[in-house]
C-alpha cells in the first residue's frame, strides 16, 4: 500500500512565516502521524522566483503563450537562467533546512522508507506557494518514488455517476494552434490503448459546451494557448483564434462533466496554475498543469513520455515524475524543462490508474510500442508444460522424502527455526532442585548408592514439604529400599500422594533390561523416564504413555512428565479424558499422537503416545524454570514462594551420571547443545502446562495432502519464474526474493501457529524445477549477445 503525505501550510506571509502540518499515513486511511512546525519569514523567496521568472520568461523559447508581456528591452541568455535557477535551488532549500520546519523533516525520514510509493500533497491557498517548484526540495529528491501535488484546503468529493466502458472516454480540445504544432499532440493521443477519443480542433464555445453537456467524458485534454492573469489569479484558455474562456465561463458545462465521471484534465500549454486553481472549486479529482511557459517541443515530450507510462499501469503520480525528470535531457536547449509539470489533486479523491477507466485491461499497441520500447512478458514454456514439470518434480521429491532422504535435512532446518523464535520467560509453575557435582562430593560420608543418599533425600523432601509445594517428581533411579536408619523417609515415599518417582522400562530389541521402581513408591506414584531419540540422538519427541512389556521391571504406563502435569492440572480441576477415536484430552485441548510419517519425520517408530516436543523458547533449553542446588535447599536458601504451589523437580546434573541429552538449541561454538535430564523434563512438564493452561499450542504438521500442495506450488513458481523472465540477473533476483518469502512463511508458520511447515522440499521443488525448465529451454533457444534467450527454430 502506498503512502499519503499532507503538507498543510497555514495563513500566513512570506513576512511573518508560515504554520505548517505534516500528516502521514497509509492511502485511503487517517493519518497514523501529525506533527506542527513553521517555515520562518523570508521574504527573498518570492523575489527569488519572481527573478528567476522574469528572466525564464524573457528567453527567446517557441513557447505556447499569447499575451504573456516581455521586456523587450531586456533578452535573458541560457546561461543567465541557469546560474539564477541554481541560486533559487540553494535559497530554497536552505528555508526548508530552517530550525522551526526541522520537525516536519525529522518525522518524514523517520516514518517513510526510500522504497515507499509516497504521495505528497501540500495544502495552501497562498497562490505564491502554490507558484514555488516544490520537486527541488532535496527531501524528495532522495525519494525515487515520491511526487508532490498542489490542493486546496477546502475541498469535497463529487457524487459522481458511476460509468464504465470498453474504451477510456476523452474529450481532446486542440485550442489556438498559431505558431504551435498541436497536431503533434493529437498524434501522441491517438496511440493510446482502449481510447475512445473525440477530437474538437479550434472549436466555438457553443461546441465545445455541447460536448460536456451530451456525454459522458473520463480525460479532459487541451493543447494550445493558455495564460494565467495573476491579477485575480485566474486562467484563460484560447480555444480559437478568436476566442480566449475562462474555466468560470465553463463553469456549468465543467459540473456536470464532473458529475458524469470526469476525473482528470490535462491542460499540455502555458501557465495553467491559474487554470487549476479555478477547477479547484468545481473538485475534478485531478489536474495536470504546466507552472510556466512552456516550448512547444517540451510540451510535446512530456505528453508523450507522461502517457507511455500511464498507459502501461503506473499510478499518475509516478507517469508524471518519470515523465518531468525526463525533459531533463532537453534542459541545454529548453532550460528548467523538469520545472514546469505540476499535479494538482483534489484529496477527497484517490489517484487514477489507466486500467481503472476501462473494463478492459490495457494492451500497448505496436504504435505505441514503436515510441517506446516497451517489453512485453512472454511465457517461454507454455502453461500446460509448466503444470506437467511442476508436478513431475513434486512427484519425484515426494517420494524421495518418503524414504527419509530429506529428514536430516528437514530436521536442522526445522532445529534452526527453533531456535530463531523470540525469548519467553521461565515457567514459574516449576521449580527445578538440582544435584550437582559438588553435592554429590559433600555426601561421600553418607555412602550414596547414587547421586542422592537416603540422608539428604529425607532432609531435602521434608525441607519442601514444609513450603507446601503441589507435587514432587524425583528423577533419579531408587532401585533399591531406604535404608533402616530412617523410617521416616520410607513413610512418606509409600503414603505421600505429591511425590512420583522414575523408573526405566525394559527394551529387549534395545538390549535395555529396565530400572525397577523404589520398593516403597506404589505403581500410582510411578512415572517412566524413557525418552524418543531421533537418529542423530537429539530429542524432539514427547514420549507421553506406552504400554509396558509383561517382563518389564518398571510398570509405569506414563511418563514422569505427565504424572507431574496431571497431579498439577487435578488441583485446577482439570482431568485427563478420552475422545471416541481415543486421543488424549486435557480440557480444551486434544494431544492427537505423531505418525510414522509426519512433518520431516519419515518412517520413524512412532511408539507408544508421542507428540512433537516443543522446547520453551529461550537463550538456553536450561533457562526452563528457576532452578537452586541440594545444597542451597538443605542449607535454607530456598524462599518458601519459590516451592508453595509449585511441581518441584529433582534430579542430577552431576556429570558423572551421564544424564544428558542432546537438543536442538546450539552452543556459542555451533554444536548441538545437551542439557541434564531433569531440565528436559522441565521443558514437558512446562509444554503440557503451557498447552491446557495458556493456550499454547502444540507443534503440528499439515496433513501429506496439504505438504504436497505446498511443495507443488513452489514448485510451479520456480517454473513460471523461470518462464517469463528472460534474465538471468532478473531470474536469480526473483529467485533469491522467492527463497527468502519462503523461509520467511515456515518461519511465520511456526512462530504465529506453531505449524511445521516443509521448507526443505519446497525449497528443492522452487530451485529444481526452475533448473529443469531451464535445462529444457536450453535445448530449445539459445543465449543472444544481450543476454537474453532468442527462439531457434
Amino acid at each position: 500500500m502506498g503512502k499519503l503525505v499532507i503538507l498543510k501550510l497555514g495563513e500566513g506571509n512570506f513576512e511573518q512565516g508560515f504554520p505548517v502540518t505534516l500528516q502521514i499515513g497509509d492511502e485511503n486511511v487517517r493519518p497514523s502521524v501529525e506533527i506542527t512546525g513553521a517555515l520562518p519569514p523570508n521574504p527573498e523567496i518570492p523575489r527569488d522566483y519572481y527573478r528567476w521568472q522574469s528572466i525564464y520568461r524573457n528567453l527567446r523559447l517557441p513557447s505556447r503563450p499569447i499575451g504573456l508581456p516581455k521586456e523587450l528591452n531586456q533578452v535573458s541568455s541560457l546561461e543567465d537562467c541557469q546560474q539564477v535557477t541554481e541560486e533559487f535551488k540553494v535559497r530554497f532549500n536552505a528555508w526548508l533546512a530552517s530550525d522551526s520546519f526541522r520537525p516536519i523533516r525529522e518525522k518524514w525520514l523517520e516514518k517513510l522508507m526510500l522504497a515507499d510509493n509516497i504521495r505528497v500533497l501540500l495544502q495552501t491557498k497562498d497562490f505564491r506557494l502554490q507558484k514555488l517548484p516544490w520537486h527541488l526540495w532535496d527531501l524528495l529528491e532522495r525519494y525515487p518514488q515520491a511526487e508532490i501535488a498542489l490542493s486546496a484546503p477546502a475541498y469535497e468529493q463529487v457524487n459522481r455517476i458511476a460509468t464504465t466502458s470498453d474504451k477510456v472516454k476523452i474529450l481532446a480540445i486542440l485550442g489556438n494552434s498559431q505558431g504551435i504544432d498541436t497536431k503533434a499532440d493529437q498524434a501522441l493521443l491517438n496511440l493510446l490503448p482502449n481510447a475512445d477519443i473525440t477530437f474538437l480542433v479550434e472549436p466555438q464555445c457553443q461546441d465545445l459546451t455541447d460536448q460536456l453537456w451530451e456525454q459522458h467524458w473520463q480525460i479532459l485534454f487541451f493543447a494550445g494557448h493558455s495564460s494565467t492573469q495573476e491579477t485575480n489569479e485566474t486562467g484563460k484558455i484560447s480555444i480559437n483564434q478568436t476566442e480566449s474562456l475562462t474555466i468560470s465561463q465553463l463553469k456549468y458545462a465543467l459540473r456536470k462533466a464532473v458529475e458524469r465521471g470526469l476525473q482528470l484534465a490535462i491542460f499540455n500549454s502555458c501557465d495553467g496554475l491559474g487554470l487549476a486553481r479555478e477547477f479547484a472549486d468545481l473538485h475534478i479529482p485531478q489536474i495536470i498543469v504546466m507552472r510556466e511557459p512552456v516550448p512547444d517541443r517540451v510540451a510535446q515530450q512530456f505528453l508523450k513520455y507522461f502517457l507511455e507510462g500511464f498507459a502501461r499501469g503506473n499510478s499518475l503520480y509516478l507517469a508524471v515524475r518519470e515523465a518531468r525528470e525526463r525533459l531533463q535531457g532537453l534542459e541545454n536547449q529548453f532550460p528548467c524543462a523538469t520545472w514546469l509539470p505540476v499535479i494538482c489533486q483534489n484529496p477527497a479523491e484517490m489517484p487514477l490508474n489507466w486500467g481503472e477507466l476501462s473494463r478492459n485491461a490495457p494492451n500497448i499497441p505496436t504504435s505505441l510500442a514503436k515510441i517506446t520500447p516497451v517489453k512485453r512478458i512472454t511465457n517461454r514454456l507454455g502453461f500446460s508444460l509448466l503444470l506437467l514439470i511442476s508436478m513431475g518434480m513434486t512427484g519425484i521429491l515426494t517420494g524421495v522424502r518418503y524414504l527419509g532422504v530429506l529428514q536430516p535435512l528437514e530436521l536442522s532446518a526445522f532445529d534452526q527455526l527453533l531456535r530463531l523464535r523470540t525469548a519467553e520467560k521461565p515457567d514459574s509453575r516449576l521449580l527445578i532442585v538440582t544435584v550437582t557435582e559438588e553435592d554429590v562430593q559433600a555426601q561421600k560420608q553418607e555412602k550414596p548408592q547414587g547421586s542422592l543418599s537416603d540422608k539428604s533425600l529425607a532432609q531435602l523432601l521434608e525441607k519442601l514439604q514444609t513450603y507446601q509445594p503441589q507435587v514432587i517428581g524425583l528423577d533419579i533411579y531408587r532401585d533399591y529400599p531406604v535404608d533402616k536408619d530412617y523410617p521416616a523417609l520410607a513413610e512418606r515415599m509409600r503414603k505421600s500422594d505429591r511425590f512420583v518417582a522414575v523408573c526405566q522400562l525394559s527394551d529387549s530389541q534395545a538390549g535395555k533390561p529396565g530400572v525397577k521402581p523404589p520398593p516403597e513408591v506404589s505403581p500410582e506414584g510411578l512415572g517412566f523416564s524413557d525418552i524418543a531419540i531421533d537418529s542423530d540422538n537429539v530429542v524432539r519427541r514427547h514420549l507421553l504413555a506406552l504400554t509396558p512389556s509383561p517382563s518389564s521391571p518398571c510398570t509405569a504406563s506414563y511418563a514422569l512428565s505427565v504424572q507431574l502435569a496431571l497431579r498439577y492440572l487435578y488441583a485446577k480441576g482439570i482431568q485427563l479424558q478420552f475422545t471416541p477415536d481415543g486421543a488424549w484430552q486435557l480440557g480444551k485441548v486434544t494431544f492427537k499422537p505423531i505418525e510414522a510419517h509426519a512433518g520431516g519425520y519419515q518412517g520413524i517408530n512412532a511408539f507408544g503416545h508421542q507428540i512433537l516436543l516443543n522446547y520453551r523458547s529461550s537463550g538456553s533449553p536450561e533457562a526452563i524454570a528457576p532452578h537452586v542446588t541440594l545444597q542451597q535447599v538443605l542449607t535454607g536458601k530456598l524462599n518458601a514462594n519459590a516451592v508453595k504451589g509449585k511441581i518441584v523437580i529433582i534430579g542430577t546434573t552431576a556429570e558423572t551420571f551421564g544424564d544428558y541429552w542432546l537438543t536442538p538449541y546450539t552452543t556459542p561454538q555451533g554444536k548441538l547443545q545437551p542439557i541434564p535430564g531433569v531440565f528436559l523434563q522441565a521443558q514437558m512438564v512446562s509444554q503440557l502446562l503451557s498447552a491446557v493452561l495458556d493456550g499454547q499450542p502444540l507443534l503440528w504438521t499439515w496433513p501429506l495432502w496439504g505438504e504436497v500442495i505446498w511443495v507443488w506450488g513452489w514448485s510451479f513458481l520456480g517454473g513460471l519464474l523461470t518462464a517469463y523472465l528472460h534474465r538471468f540477473t532478473y531470474l536469480s533476483l526473483a529467485g533469491g526474493i522467492a527463497i527468502t518469502s519462503l523461509y520467511g512463511s515456515c518461519f511465520i508458520f511456526l512462530i504465529a501457529y506453531s505449524c511445521w511447515v516443509p521448507l526443505i522440499p519446497a525449497m528443492l521443488a522452487l530451485g529444481g524445477n526452475s533448473l529443469v525448465a531451464i535445462i529444457y529451454l536450453n535445448i530449445k533457444f539459445k543465449v543472444n549477445n544481450n543476454g537474453n534467450l532468442k527462439y531457434e527454430s
